[in-house]
């Protein structure tokens, strides 16, 4: 016989203390009348709370409600943001993109820091553009910049291959971390409390790990050490298709969702799956890579180490581009937009039927194997190309997408944009965050 186990006046303090700040988190300022209703506790036990809350910092008053009569009933009270900062960092090819948030995930700046030498345009490192740059502030990786301390390079040493000056990726490491702190500064945070970074490659589910199969710059693997060497700030890694699902199932197209699949299309593809409502990484931290799958349409098979005749070669950029300019789509050479992205865009804004429905046809490949082994009911078409493409796209593959599988599936464009994985990191830290803070889980 199970005996049943009441909660202990500490253990109640606590769920009621996090019932509370979640309300002031997901609302913003509420009366102790509003925190009554919403919660069902008694008066006593929310002027309680509120004290509790108050003493520990993590709620003030915050004036007044113009519904209700002045005095104690009309007090507002908030959480207060500046209690703890966050940072997300998106790291790419080309270089690396940031934000600052404060405890709500509010952004207070953003920074890129453009690596001396890129990839190819559309890559992997490709930074914000168009609407997602907005108000981002543009570092050189070779240009000084004052900060609040010198960083050095974990694992570099004092000279590189330049002719005793470090190296470009060492310079890029030391810039990154010097513009975090500075960005940080500027929007008032004398620390940072939780970093969540978003990074390409396999990230190792148990402990933290970023596998750089030799794939990967180097500079990589430094940033990441660079930033774990700080002193009390929590850095979380994770797999940056990974953290743009997180965004889309919290803030964009997936909302609401307990399943469904992003299929992630930018310089190379990935996927990020939720099933049950939760992210899913696998035993190695490898689900989603299905650039790997194998297809048909390509020239040969991928293998262990390169994804070359998988997905890949179907819907890469590079693949996209080439589709284009059989259909005489061509991006123009110093656009603002890389090519794929500037062709998709092209084709939607023209009605490029023949190539719309041939993209739509590669990426319905994918996206069945998907469905057929996972039944997400739902397939988001995310990346800077599958934004671009837009619902036109997202309608297009879903009529494809149903003549090869048997099961009914939804495909929606990705709603959160561009800066989707700093999107992700900024919801991630912030969750870490209010865990220590807030306690529970």
């Amino acid at each position: 016989m199970t005996t049943a186990r009441t909660a202990t006046p500490s253990t109640a303090r606590a769920i009621n203390d996090r019932l509370a700040l979640d309300l002031l988190l997901e609302r913003g300022p509420l009366t102790a009348s509003d925190l009554r209703t919403l919660t069902g506790l008694s008066r006593p036990t929310v002027a309680d709370l509120l004290e509790r809350l108050q003493r520990s910092g993590l709620v003030a008053q915050a004036g007044e409600s113009a519904a209700l009569r002045r005095g104690p009933n009309a007090r507002l009270y908030r959480l207060v943001a500046d209690r703890a900062h966050l940072a997300g960092i998106d790291i790419r090819a080309t270089g690396v993109s940031l934000v600052v948030a404060d405890l709500t995930g509010q952004t207070l700046g953003t920074a890129t820091i453009a690596a001396p030498t890129g990839g190819e345009p559309g890559g992997p490192g490709r930074l914000p553009t168009g609407e997602a740059a907005s108000g981002v502030a543009t570092v050189a990786a070779d240009r000084p910049v004052r900060a609040l301390g010198a960083v050095g390079v974990v694992g570099a040493g004092a000279t590189g291959p330049a002719g005793g000056e470090a190296g470009e990726g060492d310079l890029l490491v030391e810039r990154t971390v010097d513009v975090l702190l500075a960005t940080a500064a500027e929007a008032g945070a004398r620390e940072l409390h939780t970093v969540a970074v978003g990074a390409p490659g396999l990230v190792d589910p148990v402990s933290g790990a970023l596998n750089n199969s030799g794939k990967l710059p180097e500079w990589h693997s430094k940033l990441l050490a660079a930033l774990r060497a700080r002193p009390g700030t929590e850095v979380i890694l994770e797999n940056e298709v990974n953290l743009a699902g997180i965004a889309e199932h919290r803030m964009g197209a997936a909302r609401g969702r307990k399943d469904f699949a992003l299929i992630w299309l930018s310089h190379g593809v990935g996927a990020s799956v939720v099933l049950d409502g939760r992210l899913r990484r696998g035993a190695s931290g490898g689900t989603g890579e299905i650039g790997f799958l194998p297809v048909p349409g390509t020239v040969g098979l991928p293998d262990a180490t390169r994804c070359d005749g998988g997905f890949h070669s179907l819907v890469s950029s590079a693949a996209i581009c080439e589709l284009g300019a059989r259909h005489g789509l061509h991006a123009e050479p110093d656009g603002p937009e890389p090519g794929a992205e500037a062709v998709v865009r092209l084709a939607v804004q023209s009605g490029a039927d023949a190539f719309l429905e041939e993209l739509a046809g590669r990426i319905a490949i994918g996206a069945s194997a998907i469905c057929v082994v996972l039944d997400p009911g739902c397939v988001v078409l995310g990346g800077e190309i599958g934004q671009a493409g837009g619902p036109e796209l997202a309608a297009r593959v879903e009529r494809h997408l149903a003549r090869l599988s048997p099961l009914a599936t939804e495909v929606r464009a990705g709603t959160a944009g561009g800066s989707a994985v700093l999107a992700g990191a900024v919801l991630t830290a912030g969750d870490a965050a209010r865990r220590e803070l807030f306690g529970g889980e």
